[in-house]
């Protein structure tokens, strides 16, 4: 069974104020061209398919054109699920009309997670869809109120999923989370909430013979390839200056082993950083490309932008070097994984955002607030 993998279009966004709906266009069209060029059976979108649950209206045309392109020039099976960007409702309006034997799309949570069952001459590949939700809403579908962190989501809904699978059929999940191991970028919205840790164990998806992620822009491999980011198509940020953005090619064996292919994307503008004096950077070539200004120039320089936005129209951030110092790295080891001690989640916070904990007047102040809410509880 041959897939092919993206996640993270984020139809609807700017890269700092500038519209990418001609750079999203033509991404499209690569993974049209691909999914014909390569005769993959099923094509996996692993969430975040729009920017923000109400995407403008140009976005969510240039998704029905482009879904209609993969339903009538390919003969791909559709597997999609809502991400967190995404309005859950929104993403399972598209399931109401469409065959349910060639497409599985996934908004809200269901207590029965049934997948989308393909035969391949070696027989039956099981496709689990888990959209992406909170805790409380979590909580609620699957009637468990210890359901805290997104760890206990995915769990739960793995085992929803598990279940339905047939014996002996091969097993693809689709889910959009920070699994341990993966490296985030700037670009990502937090999953949890304050206090709470969002990375989910790779043990999780036991029983999966590949895991098709999204939510982390970068492509990255975990657990040795079995579990997999195919990274967003676009870089919505400068830290993936120099980034090659592409899709995964899968080809699942009879034995459910994998053999991956990355096929590159190609944007139709680059995001890049360039660095030294102005007067230099004025020489080079120019571009359409998103950019961002590093100068070395000891002195303020007058009209910088202006003057740079004439080689480079899409000049979107200038900085001095001297101003430039490394990104201070915090570890999320240090917060607490579930919501069932607010007393530590204020603490971890605390330690996290200002790299001290509390003292002995701010515990004391905390426990106060904590027992009057408790009390207010209580009463009602």
């Amino acid at each position: 069974m041959r897939i092919l993998h993206t996640a993270d279009l984020h139809l609807g966004r700017q890269f700092h104020g500038i519209s990418l709906e001609l750079d999203h266009a033509a991404v499209l069209d690569q993974m049209v061209s691909a999914l014909v060029e390569h005769q993959a059976d099923v094509f996996i979108i692993a969430g975040d398919i729009f920017d923000r649950a109400s995407p403008p209206a140009t976005a969510v045309r240039l998704f029905n054109e482009f879904i209609k392109r993969v339903a009538n020039e390919t003969n791909a099976a559709v597997v999609m699920i809502a991400g967190n960007h995404d309005s859950g409702d929104r993403i399972e309006a598209m399931s109401v009309m469409t065959d349910n034997k060639r497409a599985l799309i996934r908004g809200p949570f269901a207590e029965e997670e049934y997948p989308l069952i393909l035969e391949d001459a070696a027989g039956s590949v099981a496709f689990s869809a888990l959209p992406f939700g909170y805790e409380f809403a979590a909580r609620e579908c699957f009637a468990d109120e210890n359901i805290s962190s997104p760890q206990d989501v995915l769990r739960v809904q793995v085992q929803a999923a598990k279940k339905h699978v047939p014996k002996n059929a091969r097993w693809v999940v689709v889910a959009h989370g920070f699994v341990a191991g993966g490296g985030e970028s700037d670009s990502e919205r937090s999953l949890t909430r304050v206090g709470g840790i969002e990375t989910v164990p790779i043990n999780v998806f036991e029983g999966a013979h590949y895991v098709a992620l999204g939510h982390l822009h970068k492509p990255q491999n975990i657990d040795a390839g079995r579990i997999r980011y195919s990274g967003s198509p676009l870089a919505f940020g400068f830290d993936e200056s120099g980034d090659e953005k592409s899709m995964t090619l899968v080809d699942l064996s009879a034995d459910g082993s994998l053999k991956t292919k990355v096929i590159p994307l190609q944007p139709v503008r680059s995001v890049r950083t360039l660095r030294g004096k102005l007067a230099d950077l004025l020489e080079v070539p120019s571009s359409d490309d998103f950019i961002k200004v590093v100068l070395s120039d000891e002195g303020q320089m007058i009209d910088a932008m202006k003057r740079v936005r004439q080689v480079f129209p899409n000049a979107a951030q200038l900085t001095y070097a001297r101003f430039e110092k490394a990104p201070e790295t915090k570890s999320m080891d240090a917060l607490v994984p579930t919501l069932d001690d607010p007393q530590k989640i204020i603490s971890s916070f605390l330690e996290h955002v200002r790299n001290q904990s509390p003292d002995k007047h701010e515990n004391s102040l905390i426990e106060t607030v904590i027992s009057d809410i408790r009390e207010r509880e209580a009463l009602t």
